[in-house]
């Protein structure tokens, strides 16, 4: 079993979803809203609910007897979304909570980090290279992870809208990990991306 750190947890869609697969246990939660804490706190009573991921560290976790295998986060979209004014990832932005998902990856060095976001974080403006995207797969690839991507529409799954999302999983590099990762199933293109992607 698989233990998981939910940031930006909401109201446990990630814990959930992952539980139900049966390979999955959620270990402590994230989340700075009080309503969802609440729903968290009825579901997964004594698991552990931290309210700020910007003071959220790998020594608060080891003081508190936390192991961690997977990060998960959809962190926030309002900056990145074309429903919004699209600021960007950058500092004091919303969408710039990236940040401290990737400090986590660096300080607790999961097995599997899962982020979810908005499709239109494939295409945005560039801040750096390769636009917002690319910023997501640099990140990663600072802290020595490799990662696969599909944007996967609701209504692949009978919804009645598209509501298209990218979810992305990260995992440490065959460089990092010393393990080769010929052979495994591919969730989606790999390597740079292009706003045209």
């Amino acid at each position: 079993t698989l233990r998981v750190l939910d940031l930006f947890s909401g109201i446990g869609g990630f814990s959930l979803g992952l539980e139900r697969t049966g390979g999955f246990e959620t270990v402590a939660f994230c989340e700075i809203e009080p309503f969802p804490r609440r729903v968290l706190a009825k579901h997964w009573p004594g698991v552990p609910c931290y309210d700020d991921v910007r003071t959220l560290t790998a020594d608060v976790l080891r003081r508190d007897g936390i192991a961690v295998d997977v990060i998960t986060g959809g962190f926030p979209c309002q900056d990145l979304s074309v429903a919004g004014k699209q600021r960007g990832m950058g500092e004091g932005t919303r969408s710039g909570l990236w940040s401290e998902i990737v400090r986590l990856v660096g300080e607790l060095r999961p097995q599997h980090v899962i982020v979810e976001n908005v499709a239109a974080l494939l295409a945005g403006p560039s801040e750096r290279r390769g636009g917002w995207f690319g910023r997501v797969l640099g990140d990663l690839a600072e802290c020595g992870y490799d990662a696969e991507w599909e944007n996967i529409p609701a209504s692949a799954l009978g919804a009645p809208h598209r509501r298209e999302r990218v979810w992305l999983v990260g995992y440490p590099s065959a460089t990092e990990s010393g393990t080769p990762r010929s052979g495994q199933e591919s969730l989606g293109r790999t390597g740079p991306v292009s706003a045209g992607s």
